[in-house]
């Protein structure tokens, strides 16, 4: 068993006696016994961080919003029973299966030993707590009511996954079969289809139509295959990497998608609902609104939402109601804006959010169901014309020669 105590190694770098900057590895605890460690040197620390420890075959494991949202629900556990921070760090840390994620609480842990909040140290990896985050631990941690947000957190992501699940879900279907169906028509026109076409050429007769037409095209597939499908997978990641390049692709790619039949209104919704999932929250932390509503942009999944939400953010600074600017920017539906009307004038603007969040995950999960009822007879008529096609005119000149003889 593994001492609490374990020594690991840091990396840090900083000036000696003499002001000339040094840098170099220590082993420690934390980082706060390496600094004073390195202070009694005489040298005084610019950074100190704790070294990546190699795992067996590769790369260390990935820290995925799961782990993060487990992480947050044991730790609002923990306090809610009245473990002190520090401890429950420890014991949340040393239990984590994810060796990555260990790491990552430990150096959380060492950060707030040394006497930082809680949400200076999470802001030290941005990537796994994002501004979301700190912000409503920040507001926790003025209030004394941190284990209650790192509940809502927890809760907060968890609803946020599943509903990113179910977007995954109605985009994954559709793009498998029709990824099988490009291998299986590959592999017809680029290993069958030259089978029967040496056998046609001892025929002496012309080939139908559509079986020429077959027997071409798998000519192109057999002398240019890696042109084929290097222009289909440079075109993909091409897609991928202008989309996170350029701003103005970004908003392309995401208004073609909202106008795009059934799959558009999933998304149209899916971003409606991560709208008010989101400021519900930031309203319940008792974030205010002009700052909530730069997190509520992030989170919206969409560029046309996130500038909209920015939009509504100076609007709002100036003094317009959030449901007026909400009705100006035409991208929410009138229950939607009605609902956010009521909840300012009764001041329970979060319970209101909270319900059109619920309302619009349920309407996500139905629509999906829907998507997949529609997409499979579709998809099953597509790939038995193409399928079919092919076979069919593979035989023709068959069928034709028994008719002759």
């Amino acid at each position: 068993m593994a001492k609490s105590n374990a020594s690991s190694i840091y990396t840090y770098e900083g000036k000696d006696k003499s002001g000339k900057s040094v840098k170099g590895e220590m082993s420690g605890q934390s980082d706060s016994i390496v600094k004073v460690k390195l202070r009694q040197q005489g040298i005084q620390t610019t950074k100190v961080r704790k070294k990546a420890k190699p795992l067996l075959g590769g790369g260390k494991p990935k820290i995925g919003t799961k782990d993060i949202t487990v992480f947050s629900r044991q730790l609002a556990t923990m306090m809610s029973s009245g473990v002190p921070l520090v401890q429950a760090f420890e014991i949340v840390g040393r239990g984590h299966e994810n060796a990555s994620m260990q790491d990552l609480i430990l150096q959380v842990k060492a950060h707030v030993e040394s006497g930082n909040s809680l949400t200076e140290a999470l802001k030290q990896h941005p990537r796994q707590f994002d501004d979301l985050y700190c912000s409503l631990v920040e507001a926790g941690e003025q209030a004394g009511i941190l284990e209650a947000i790192l509940h809502k957190l927890a809760g907060y992501m968890e609803k946020s996954e599943a509903l990113k699940s179910k977007i995954k879900a109605a985009l994954f279907y559709p793009g498998a079969v029709v990824a099988a169906a490009i291998i299986v028509v590959s592999i017809l026109m680029i290993f069958v289809i030259p089978q029967f076409s040496a056998m046609f050429g001892n025929f002496g007769a012309d080939l139908p139509t559509l079986t020429q037409f077959l027997v071409d095209t798998s000519d192109m597939f057999v002398d240019y295959w890696y042109i084929i499908f290097g222009v289909i997978g440079g075109t993909v990641f091409g897609l991928k990497e202008l989309k996170q390049r350029s701003i103005a692709a970004q908003h392309f790619l995401d208004r073609a998608i909202l106008k795009v039949p059934v799959i558009g209104d999933v998304m149209e919704k899916a971003a409606i609902a991560r709208f008010a999932r989101t400021l519900e929250t930031m309203f319940a932390a008792g974030t205010p609104l002009v700052e909530a509503m730069v997190s509520v942009a992030g989170a919206c999944g969409n560029i046309v939402y996130y500038d909209a939400t920015m939009k509504m953010k100076d609007e709002v600074s100036t003094g317009t109601q959030l449901q007026a600017s909400m009705r100006d920017s035409a991208l929410f539906p009138n229950m939607v804006v009605q609902m956010v009307a009521i909840g300012e004038e009764s001041g329970a603007i979060d319970t209101m959010l909270g319900k059109v969040a619920d309302w619009y995950e349920q309407e996500v999960d139905d629509a999906v169901e829907s998507l997949t009822s529609l997409l499979e007879p579709a998809i099953m008529a597509f790939l038995g014309v193409v399928i079919g096609g092919i076979v069919i005119g593979m035989y023709l000149p068959i069928f034709k020669m028994g008719s002759v003889v």
